[in-house]
Formats: structure tokens, C-alpha cells, sequence
């Protein structure tokens, strides 16, 4: 993630992840906040109790986190 301020831009290889981990397009995100949405859209669409559900949300929070740190960019 590439980070100006309040501003953001994912990279190739971060949307590439994110789209991978949860089938949902991350789109045009150019703010925290908006990444903020998206994790929430994410998980709200794959809602649940099972285990498989539980499993999803921590992959999903981990893409974000790597996001976040730039671990993404290391592993890809």
C-alpha cells in the first residue's frame, strides 16, 4: 500500500490478495476508511458462526493487516 497523508493506493499484488481471499473486487480504494468499508462489506457478506466463517473473517483481517504493514508486498 502506497500511503500519502490520509491517502492510500493499493498495489497489484494487494488487490490481486485481497480479490483472492474474499471474491469481492476491492475497486477504486484511495483512503483508510474506505479499506475500513471494504473489510466490513467483506465480512458482512460472508456472515456466519461456522467454523469455515471464522476461518474466512481471520484470513480476511490478516490481508488487511498485511496491507496495513506491507507484508503483502513481501510474500508476493
Amino acid at each position: 500500500m502506497l500511503r500519502l497523508g490520509s491517502h492510500i493506493r493499493l498495489t497489484a499484488p494487494e488487490i490481486e490478495y485481497l480479490f483472492y481471499v474474499t471474491n469481492i473486487d476491492p475497486g477504486n480504494i484511495r483512503s483508510l476508511a474506505q479499506l475500513k468499508r471494504y473489510i466490513r462489506k467483506c465480512k458482512r457478506y460472508y456472515w456466519g458462526t461456522s467454523q469455515a466463517t471464522r476461518t474466512l473473517h481471520r484470513m480476511i483481517d490478516d490481508a488487511y493487516q498485511g496491507c496495513l504493514d506491507g507484508t503483502i508486498l513481501a510474500t508476493a
